[in-house]
């Protein structure tokens, strides 16, 4: 049971999950500024403006710069992973997303919108900009500092 308070009251871990939902959170709210109507799928869905897996990365590390100390062992493996998802985010997830709004253009056209070959259309949105990425990290960095700072 002292693992499941240890969990619970893991101030760290809990900035981290605060970060990833308010920048999931932001997305629903710019949706609504951008397009004018709710699209509550942008909740749990990739890709947007902020990014939330940046902003979730960097929050936990900034966290952990804060409370284990800049020169720590973990602050230092917290930056690499957190930069290993923000270039995945921007590059990787960014390229496919592209790639899958390409395929499905050619679906659309050539196949008369019949999607039988991939079951239904690719996923589009699943990278990020690299200003939406930008600014997932300034979210973890605010929400961090305001936690722990």
């Amino acid at each position: 049971m002292e693992y499941v308070n240890d969990f619970l009251n893991n101030s760290v871990l809990f900035t981290a999950l605060i970060s990833w939902f308010a920048a999931q959170l932001l997305k629903v709210v710019f949706t609504f500024i951008w397009s004018r109507k709710f699209d509550f799928k942008r909740f749990v869905g990739s890709g947007g403006m902020p990014s939330s897996h940046s902003s979730f990365v960097v929050s936990l590390a900034t966290a952990v710069g804060l409370v284990e100390g800049f020169a720590s062992t973990m602050f230092a493996v917290s930056v690499v992973v957190a930069m290993v998802v923000m270039y995945d985010a921007a590059g990787v997830r960014r390229a496919a997303g592209m790639q899958a709004r390409i395929l499905n253009k050619i679906v659309d056209e050539w196949g008369k919108e019949d999607f039988s070959v991939t079951e239904r259309k690719l996923k589009e949105l699943l990278g990020h900009t690299p200003i939406e990425v930008v600014a997932g990290a300034v979210l973890g960095i605010m929400i961090a500092v305001i936690r722990h700072g």
